[in-house]
């Protein structure tokens, strides 16, 4: 049985229990957390991405080996990230199941933004090292839907990202205040996408 795990909140307000809910072949179960865990104890909770804590509520799908985040500071609307849990500087250190764990929900995720941000086409990237223009130590998928015009030409979207990449670098400083999306907009990014699988698993 495949299974993948989907932290969604259920009801309408924000105050609404948690729970994970299990996707497998023959359909989905909620099971809740210990305790009845609020926002308030999940955002206590924290997924790594290289040597920083990325709050749960910015995490909008898990699998067993993965997990997508909205992005800090996205080059076009519906910009994500996908990393493995494990923290792992570079992409051939990797295992097989990881690897493929990491791609088939990179496909997920991208058709799934692609539609809901009606857009046309999907550019996936991987900044694999310091000298590739990675600047945070741990592996991840870059998805961006695409439109027709969203830059006069097509692969300065690399650029764009290398600037991102670095500007974030520096936002990433713990003693830096955040200030292109605030935490609220993220959340609510992430809710709308989580969104997208609970209702078309």
């Amino acid at each position: 049985m495949t299974k993948l795990q989907l932290l969604y909140p259920l009801g309408l307000g924000l105050g609404g229990p948690f729970c994970f809910i299990n996707f497998c072949r023959r359909g989905f179960q909620t099971i809740p957390l210990s305790g009845g865990a609020s926002p308030a104890k999940m955002s206590m909770e924290f997924y790594s991405f290289g040597p920083y804590k990325i709050d749960p509520t910015e995490v909008f799908y898990t699998t067993p080996l993965s997990y997508a985040m909205v992005n800090l500071r996205p080059v076009v609307p519906g910009h994500v990230l996908v990393c493995p849990r494990r923290e792992v500087k570079r992409f051939a250190d990797l295992t097989v199941e990881e690897t493929q764990d990491l791609w088939l929900t990179a496909q997920k995720i991208g058709g799934r933004l692609e539609c809901f941000h009606k857009a046309s086409s999907l550019t996936f990237t991987i900044q694999d090292g310091p000298k590739a223009g990675q600047t945070v130590p741990h592996v991840h998928i870059h998805i961006l839907p695409r439109k027709d015009g969203d830059f006069e030409r097509n692969d300065e979207i690399y650029d764009e990202i290398d600037v991102k990449e670095n500007e974030l670098k520096e936002k990433l400083n713990l003693d830096k205040e955040r200030k292109d999306r605030s935490w609220e907009e993220m959340c609510k990014e992430a809710e709308e996408y989580r969104s997208l699988f609970v209702l078309q698993s």
